[in-house]
């Protein structure tokens, strides 16, 4: 085990190498031609990395909230398959026929076959590369684990935003003939949705352009917003200028007028005000802070408004009531066009 471990260091170590990689015993213990992968050292303190990390795991608490779970380490937290179950039936809305709780290796690999089998069945007709299996998922392969959330948060539209163009280095171990062989190669974890092309399409009305790429299967960490944004400004604004006479439609029955819509839904007061006129209702004061003071009382009007938008028939909003309340015009957008697709026709 010792001359094992040396010969590891010293292949990890070698020059040519970029940078040296502490490695575990366990690391160096390889049958010949078997190979082992690690993250460098490096990668883990690259800021996107980290936040990619964070925003899944926030992902995973918020779906399964009502499951009194809480994950706090990719790797410790899903590598047996309870977790992923969990998500997958939450997510996907069906129960999968596994057993609740299993302790031993044998019956968690059992459950991440399961478990995994029913993702692939949900990701290869959309073309998705399959980047894990139960062996690296139940080994704790970060790498793994992070490719399978992606492609999930991915698939089902999940209301974060993934940090786009993450990449990591990646060291592979690798034995042949009785010696230790390091390579060093790049690990694309999150890209971005060239959709450059939607200046293409002059010859459509906004509100059809958005439809068409709002419900294109794409990578969800940018739509037509994004798009619009970066390559189209001026059709950017005739979406803004739709909008805005779309709410002051029904807000002027209230004498209310919105010239501003970077500002003026920030604190969740003409939302909830416009999904009651959407909806025909009176919507009672207590509910909400009618002249909100702080951050989380302009929070939780937003957040009650898309609790409306939902009782209303309404997915949930993929923006967050956070970035709303912090001026995000993208998220305010995105809110309000999806109140324009079902109200548009509304008297």
């Amino acid at each position: 085990v010792s001359d094992l471990q040396e010969e590891g260091k010293n292949a990890i170590n070698a020059p040519m190498n970029p940078s040296a990689v502490d490695i575990h015993p366990e690391d160096t213990l390889l049958e010949e031609n078997e190979e082992r992968t690690m993250i460098d050292p490096n990668s883990k303190e690259d800021p996107k990395f980290k936040e990619l990390i964070k925003v899944l795991i926030d992902w995973i608490n918020d779906v399964l909230v009502e499951e009194r779970i809480i994950v706090k380490q990719l790797e410790e937290d899903l590598y047996d398959g309870q977790v992923l179950q969990k998500l997958l039936e939450k997510l996907a809305d069906r129960k999968l026929n596994v057993a609740e709780v299993t302790q031993s290796e044998i019956g968690q690999k059992q459950k991440l076959q399961t478990v995994l089998e029913a993702v692939h069945d949900l990701l290869r007709p959309h073309g998705w590369t399959i980047k894990w299996n139960v062996d690296s998922i139940h080994g704790k392969n970060l790498i793994s684990i992070l490719h399978l959330l992606v492609a999930l948060a991915m698939h089902f539209r999940a209301p974060i935003r993934l940090p786009e163009h993450v990449s990591i280095q990646v060291v592979v171990v690798r034995k042949r003939e009785g010696l230790l062989q390091t390579t060093h190669v790049t690990e694309e974890l999150t890209t971005t949705t060239d959709l450059e092309h939607i200046t293409c399409f002059p010859y459509l009305a906004v509100e059809d352009v958005l439809i068409y790429y709002f419900f294109l299967p794409v990578k969800p960490e940018r739509d037509a917003f994004d798009t619009l944004f970066d390559h189209a400004p001026d059709k950017l604004s005739v979406v803004k200028k739709s909008l805005i006479t779309f709410v002051n439609k029904h807000l002027n029955k209230l004498n209310l007028e919105v010239t501003e819509l970077e500002t003026q839904f920030a604190d969740g007061v003409y939302l909830v005000l416009l999904m009651g006129l959407l909806e025909d209702y009176f919507v009672p004061l207590h509910n909400f802070y009618l002249t909100p003071e702080s951050f989380d009382q302009k929070v939780h009007n937003v957040s009650f408004a898309f609790e409306l938008m939902q009782d209303g028939g309404l997915k949930k909003p993929k923006a967050r009531p956070e970035d709303v309340v912090n001026l995000d015009l993208k998220s305010t957008l995105r809110v309000l066009y999806n109140l324009f697709t079902k109200y548009k026709n509304v008297e």
